[in-house]
């Protein structure tokens, strides 16, 4: 799969006034192959431009080499998910050395009532060691989905270690429950606490703790037909020290959607 793209910016003068921005770039080859029967193993290179990005320790025209490498399947009840990702390249005059991982594994219990499944999630991404030293560290997680971790997104795939474990039931065959509780921590706190998409926070870079905070989520999700879905979330997040003293609060999050594909 190959993919040369160039994002649009929208004008906001008036209706369809949306025109391609130069300012950005993504470029990527990517590779899929089913291994060991339905086990999918995929890998890509990609390249990511920015003429004007701008860090906690560097600013100017961004260039990023992007290698990611990915193994999904299921097998006897087990599933599992690992990706592991590496960035290189420049940021105005410093060099970039960033990398990442993450891991969704599972068990499902599939002779016992309502079918249980338990999880976790495992995820670091890294930050910025060091201010002035000529590297940027942060991990930019490019265009990201805050349904990664919840669709409350309070949180950013840079500086970040994460722990996940979860609980999911089926008490209906078109009716799964999931219970959820996520733990974060800052990979170095020399940077800063992000939130989605990538956004530091101010304050909290070279202060404070490695604690972040903690989420507890429940969504629900309904298959009413093939072609139509629902789902309800809610998550509460409780932030940890470094953000208070920084002027965060506790948050509470409720969100509902309706699917339609055809």
């Amino acid at each position: 799969i190959g993919i040369a793209s160039q994002p649009v910016q929208y004008q906001d003068g008036r209706h369809f006034d949306d025109k391609s921005n130069s300012d950005a770039r993504f470029h990527m080859l990517r590779v899929e192959r089913l291994v060991g029967g339905t086990n999918e193993l995929s890998a890509y290179y990609g390249v990511y431009e920015r003429s004007a990005a701008h860090y906690l320790d560097a600013d100017g025209e961004e260039t990023r080499q992007l290698l990611d490498a990915r193994l999904g399947g299921a097998a006897q009840g087990f599933d599992w998910d690992v990706e592991a990702m590496l960035q290189r390249g420049s940021l105005g005059s410093k060099t970039i050395r960033a990398w990442a991982g993450g891991s969704r594994t599972g068990y499902t219990f599939d002779t016992l009532a309502w079918k249980p499944r338990i999880g976790l999630q495992l995820d670091i991404a890294s930050g910025d060691r060091q201010a002035g030293d000529g590297r940027v560290g942060t991990f930019n997680p490019l265009f990201p989905n805050g349904y990664y971790f919840s669709l409350a997104g309070y949180t950013g795939y840079s500086n970040l270690i994460h722990v996940k474990p979860s609980i999911t039931v089926k008490p209906l065959a078109m009716l799964s429950v999931q219970t959820a509780v996520g733990l974060l921590w800052r990979q170095t706190t020399a940077d800063a606490v992000y939130t989605q998409p990538n956004l530091a926070v101010a304050g909290t870079a070279g202060q404070g703790e490695r604690w972040t905070g903690a989420y507890a989520q429940l969504r629900t999700d309904y298959a009413f037909t093939p072609n139509l879905s629902g789902a309800v979330e809610a998550v509460h997040y409780t932030v940890g020290q470094t953000l208070r003293d920084a002027g965060g609060h506790d948050s509470n999050y409720l969100g509902m959607e309706l699917k339609f594909s055809w």
